[in-house]
């Protein structure tokens, strides 16, 4: 009797510990909580639990780049580009900014842009930024010149001569159409250092000899925006920054005609908010923006970008304060509220060193 009541009692602890294996094993395989290494590895290998991942963030298909492939030192560069566009788009979208960063695609616009039918691209030109190097890659791609080299300094700035038409010149039909479906494009850089360029190239050094930058502009400045008005001088820079920081300055503008192309904003010359583009390339880093446009554009076998001299794309703080220097603080923040659009859509930096 006493060995029947042991064999009774040896099953029922097997039945129990048969049990206790099976609810560990259950829970082993189903609680992602007590995966050891070996189990987890085991389990994921043969049936996968489907988990949320992380949400992705969402690219919208225009913003996705369009090249092939890079080499591993390049992996990152189409992400900076990227960046790029989606700055713009979330400055267009920001409301406090709408007036400076929003215009009309306007025949002035339009008249900007240049176009290659042969390999479906648009250049919008900002003048002060290495545009006619750029002129000229797509005056060699229409064809009126074999190579960059051998077209003439002269002929580049002669619309009737380089074989460069602008956007302007098609049907409305015929501009949407390219628009929506040819490579965009155009280069920006530190908006004060611009104008800085600007103010050289037309009213200093003036190398391609167009007197009424000098006879004719110049004057209508001076006699509207100068504080002395016993000084007899040529035109100084702080005329030109009280003409430019004027929310009047239009009046002058019409008068000027297309001669403001070199001191507007990018906004009034490419409408960056209302023209979707596919690269925009930063004279500071032209020479990895450069060869990087070639190649998304498909051209990189047809043409290089003339050779950029060193250190001359790099932003001169020093040249800024020293052009900026005696100007009052608040005719340089009118100046600045003026720009702004183009400093926030392009990630320049606020020049709080000027401001305060």
């Amino acid at each position: 009797m006493h060995h029947q009541w042991l064999l009774l009692a040896a099953c029922f602890w097997v039945i129990f510990m048969f049990m206790v294996a099976s609810k560990f094993i259950t829970l082993t395989f189903k609680d992602p909580d007590v995966y050891s290494a070996k189990q987890e590895f085991l389990f994921l290998t043969t049936m996968p639990e489907v988990r949320k991942l992380p949400e992705e963030k969402h690219i919208p298909e225009e913003l996705k780049p369009t090249g092939k492939e890079l080499p591993d030192n390049q992996l990152s560069q189409p992400l900076v580009y990227m960046e790029r566009l989606e700055l713009i788009r979330n400055v267009c979208r920001d409301d406090a900014l709408k007036n400076l960063s929003h215009t009309p695609v306007s025949k002035f616009v339009l008249d900007r842009i240049f176009v290659c039918d042969k390999h479906k691209i648009l250049f919008c030109q900002t003048p002060k930024v290495g545009n006619t190097q750029w002129k000229k890659v797509l005056i060699v791609l229409n064809g009126a010149f074999p190579s960059i080299e051998e077209i003439p300094e002269n002929v580049v700035h002669d619309h009737e001569k380089n074989g460069l038409p602008r956007l302007s010149s098609f049907s409305d039909a015929e501009i949407q159409k390219r628009l929506k479906t040819y490579f965009k494009f155009f280069i920006v850089r530190d908006p004060f250092e611009r104008l800085i360029s600007a103010f050289k190239d037309k009213f200093v050094h003036n190398p391609r000899f167009e007197p009424w930058y000098r006879h004719e502009i110049a004057p209508g400045i001076i006699r509207k925006y100068r504080r002395n008005r016993t000084e007899t001088r040529g035109i100084q820079f702080e005329d030109f920054v009280r003409y430019l920081g004027d929310p009047n300055h239009r009046w002058l503008d019409l008068q000027f005609g297309d001669h403001i192309i070199h001191w507007v904003t990018y906004v009034e010359l490419c409408a960056p908010c209302e023209i979707m583009y596919s690269v925009i390339g930063h004279h500071e880093t032209l020479e990895d923006d450069a060869p990087y446009i070639l190649k998304e554009a498909g051209i990189d076998h047809l043409v290089s970008y003339p050779t950029i001299p060193p250190g001359i794309t790099v932003y001169n703080r020093t040249k800024v304060e020293h052009y900026f220097l005696g100007i009052s603080k608040r005719d340089i923040r009118r100046l600045y509220a003026r720009f702004e659009g183009d400093f926030k859509l392009f990630g320049y930096q606020k020049p709080d060193f000027l401001l305060n």
